[in-house]
């Protein structure tokens, strides 16, 4: 596989700076090796990495990006064990946050708070559930098995949500039948 490999050095002031630069890697799923950063091989990363650089430069910083490729398995199975380490960590924290949505749904259902405000509040999270789901698979070039569980939970926070909206709709149905 190709891969992209960079590395840049920033001022130590501001901060504000190498948390930006950290955040844009992390951000295209780049993957911090030793001291270097390697991210798939991709004319769109190569673009996203490029300007990296000039917001580097902005901060009086350094960027090298070199593209190339693993001399020997042994390190190409490192990087890849990175990467799936890297998607395996967000894949578990959006099946935790899918937990924790079920459990608000369920708190609503225990609580009647059977309302179209509440059914508006969930169906937001889980929209940000979902886009959630898609920037990991995007940065996710290994498709770990994490991946597969991930997208089960999402349809099954869909389910959750469908069923909790049609509970509402009907409560309030019923009361102006009343």
């Amino acid at each position: 596989m190709k891969w992209l490999f960079f590395s840049y050095s920033l001022p130590a002031e501001p901060s504000k700076a190498r948390v930006f630069v950290w955040r844009q890697l992390k951000k295209i799923g780049a993957v911090n090796l030793q001291t270097v950063w390697v991210i798939p091989y991709s004319s769109e990363n190569v673009h996203e990495i490029k300007r990296l650089i000039e917001d580097i430069e902005r901060y009086k910083g350094e960027g090298l990006l070199i593209e190339g490729k693993a001399l020997n398995k042994a390190q190409e199975e490192s990087i890849n064990k990175a990467f799936i380490e890297s998607r395996n960590e967000e894949y578990r924290e959006l099946v935790h946050k899918c937990e924790e949505f079920f459990a608000e749904i369920k708190s609503e259902i225990e609580r009647k708070n059977f309302i179209f405000a509440e059914v508006e509040e969930n169906e937001e999270e889980l929209e940000k559930l979902k886009q959630w789901l898609k920037k990991v698979e995007k940065r996710d070039v290994v498709k770990v098995p994490l991946h597969k569980v991930a997208v089960e939970k999402i349809k099954s926070c869909e389910k959750v949500f469908e069923a909790f909206a049609k509970r509402v709709y009907e409560h309030t149905q019923s009361k102006k039948k009343k």
